[in-house]
């Protein structure tokens, strides 16, 4: 990733949960890393756990003045950013469509989509310079299927799921690898609400099939150490036999597995 010794990485929506869990797996990985969120106090917090090699600039990632001037200062402190974590992200509305405010849903949806689009806008002209990036976006299992009730947000992660597939697609030819990832039900505070709404979440955290956040930072230091890369565009889960799914990367390519697609009844013709 680049002929610098010291990988820098950004993470969106570091302040707490699983961005905070991420950014201090990758500083004990040895990178130099950047957080950001609206909380100031928040990413205190992270820094604090950190401990050395990391810088907090707040910023609001649906800003699109605030992220140039975010990803700005964290270039200037800490030097081209070789890995973009985009974590930042809200459950939006819970409820039918039909009676959710049209501002939350759409909030939702420049947080969680317009949000990671807006960071790789930033940082993607350099990584294509150097030859040489990664991109992980956090998307959700609702990337892939629906969940009644949360429309804003299965349509929001649904987008960065394709929207990931299409990075991997332009940016490829210039050594710029893209993965999107199913990081699990982890006990933030969004799945904590969320159980209150949604019987499935209610489930996996009865059922004690929640995960760690330390748990996700071990899958996106696996893509960060490009040795996933064969495989940018696909669709990674925590729950994954990951180093599997590496060994079998031409049968995954020729099978067009571990993407969105439409599966059809019978001969296409």
């Amino acid at each position: 990733m680049g002929d610098r010794p010291t990988v820098t990485a950004l993470v969106t929506g570091g302040g707490r949960g699983i961005g905070q869990g991420i950014a201090v797996g990758l500083v004990k990985a040895g990178m130099r890393v950047a957080v950001t969120a609206r909380s100031a106090d928040q990413l205190a917090e992270t820094v604090d756990l950190a401990g050395g090699g990391t810088i907090a600039v707040a910023a609001d990632v649906a800003d699109p003045a605030a992220v140039r001037a975010m990803v700005r200062e964290v270039e200037r402190r800490l030097g081209p950013v070789d890995l973009l974590v985009n974590n930042a992200g809200t459950a939006g509305p819970y409820g039918p469509l039909w009676e959710s405010d049209p501002e939350a849903w759409w909030r939702c949806l420049e947080v969680n989509l317009r949000g990671p689009y807006l960071c790789c806008r930033e940082v993607l002209p350099g990584m294509i310079a150097r030859r040489s990036g990664r991109i992980v976006n956090v998307a959700s299992g609702a990337g892939v299927f629906a969940i009644p009730d949360m429309s804003a947000y299965v349509a929001s992660k649904t987008a960065l799921v394709r929207l990931s597939e299409q990075l991997a697609q332009e940016a490829g030819p210039y050594g710029v690898k893209v993965f999107p990832i199913r990081p699990g039900v982890v006990r933030t505070a969004m799945a904590e609400e969320g159980r209150q709404r949604i019987p499935l979440v209610q489930k996996v955290l009865d059922d004690g099939l929640d995960v760690t956040p330390q748990v996700v930072a071990e899958l996106v230091l696996y893509l960060a150490s490009g040795r996933a890369d064969a495989l940018s565009g696909r669709l990674f889960s925590v729950n994954d036999d990951v180093e599997g799914m590496v060994r079998r990367a031409d049968a995954v390519e020729r099978e067009e597995l571990y993407l969105l697609r439409s599966q059809r009844l019978g001969a296409t013709g």
